[in-house]
């Protein structure tokens, strides 16, 4: 498959009478998409707020983060399966308006949501500091179960981020990238001398809001299979969980996996990128054999000499990635897995809730019980009343003067395991 993606930068966003892209400005008109909105009957009202890098601005309690993105040809659409129709993806040319987020939030949903500030030390830990952020505060109508307020709000916002991607289907992009995913013969032919290299990306799906959405599909009601790394540029995987905001992946970072952007970066110079592998995290130890067969599988089936491993979670996620690891390690394969660390707050205890010794490459993205304090800013988008409730929070968590001392966990992207973030250990 070849994408070609073109890259609209965004320096700025502000709420207008019209909505336009000029001069690297995003100009937002609500109303329209108030309207796009109020289309799910289990949404009472959406009020819409700008955070930009640097402003004096906490975001909480945050559930997705989404990139707006169009197609400009090419078969399918973006989302498809949620805000368009089942298409494949992954090919043709698409517009990213980069440097723009749709951030949603609202009343929670379940304990795992988070926080992004826009400036000081909280800032350092979540790379939505750096965006400029259109905030949607949903409020659900009353009675709403959490499973009917998640669809309403995941659905929401994908349809807002659809319709402010569209702005850019027309406008030349400032920077143009090609990536090419051959087949497997075609990549055998090109590269005969470079090691074959996959990538297995593990996706949340424990269900109880703990879910991800392949092609409007729950992923754990799939196998594990193959995807282009292209499809999933274009939203082939959208988020719809609340596991801890901290290894989150939200819509945004499937959107701009690192781990798929390096492998593409390196691809044809150290390395064929030869395979995308999905599958699911599971609750029951069953399911997790099955799946984790799979995996194995299909490595041993395409021949890969490495690969990748990127998990979703922690705890009992924990014990998928490490049969992950183990069965294909027994393949023959050699394998580099990408998780967090919840280590204690001292950093002492056993950071994984498994491990193997075949687990011998790993690279971490830093411990979430590390504890900060976030100091009061000057203004809040959503409300801090769960503040002591979400993960990583605590009793006496939110003090007086308005300052907040919380685990990371609780700061949205703060130890991605997907590498989206700034720390690591050697």
């Amino acid at each position: 498959m070849k994408l070609k993606v073109g890259y609209i930068e965004i320096r700025d966003i502000k709420l207008s009478d019209k909505s336009e892209v000029k001069d690297g400005v995003l100009y937002v008109e609500t109303k329209a998409l108030e309207a796009l909105a109020l289309e799910d009957e289990h949404i009472k009202s959406v009020k819409f707020d700008v955070a930009k890098p640097g402003e004096s601005i906490r975001i909480t309690p945050v559930k997705d983060v989404i990139e707006p993105r169009t197609k400009v040809d090419g078969p399918g659409d973006i989302f498809p399966g949620v805000t368009t129709k089942v298409a494949p993806v992954g090919s043709g040319t698409t517009h990213v308006l980069r440097g723009a987020a749709v951030v949603t939030i609202g009343k929670i949903v379940g304990f795992q949501e988070g926080i992004i500030d826009m400036t000081g030390v909280g800032a350092d830990y979540t790379p939505f500091s750096a965006t400029n952020n259109l905030v949607v505060d949903f409020t659900p109508i009353d009675g709403i179960t959490p499973h009917e307020y998640e669809a309403a709000i995941r659905k929401a916002g994908l349809k807002i981020a659809y319709e402010i991607g569209k702005l850019g289907k027309d406008l030349t992009p400032d920077e143009t990238k090609e990536y090419n995913f051959p087949s497997l013969m075609e990549g055998i032919k090109a590269f005969p001398d470079l090691p074959r290299v996959g990538y297995v990306l593990m996706l949340q799906s424990q269900g109880l809001l703990h879910d991800t959405y392949v092609y409007g599909v729950d992923m754990k009601q799939s196998l594990t299979t193959m995807l282009s790394p292209t499809e999933i540029m274009d939203g082939a995987i959208v988020s719809g969980n609340c596991v801890s905001a901290c290894d989150k992946n939200t819509t945004y970072h499937h959107q701009n996996n690192p781990v798929i952007h390096d492998l593409f970066e390196e691809h044809g110079k150290t390395l064929n990128f030869a395979a995308m592998i999905i599958t699911n995290e599971n609750v029951y130890l069953a399911d997790k054999i099955r799946s984790s067969d799979w995996s194995a599988k299909l490595v041993d089936y395409l021949d890969l000499e490495g690969v990748v491993i990127s998990q979703e979670g922690f705890g009992n996620p924990d014990t998928d990635l490490i049969m992950n690891c183990k069965k294909i390690e027994e393949t023959g394969t050699h394998t580099v897995i990408i998780t967090d660390e919840y280590a204690g707050r001292d950093g002492t205890s056993q950071s994984l809730a498994d491990a193997d010794a075949k687990a011998d490459a790993l690279v971490t993205a830093g411990n979430a019980n590390e504890v900060i304090t976030l100091p009061k800013l000057d203004r809040v988008i959503g409300t801090l009343d769960y503040t002591e409730k979400i993960a990583g929070g605590f009793a006496g968590s939110l003090e007086s003067d308005g300052s907040i001392t919380v685990e990371i966990q609780a700061i949205t992207g703060a130890t991605n395991e997907l590498g989206f973030n700034r720390m690591s250990a050697r």
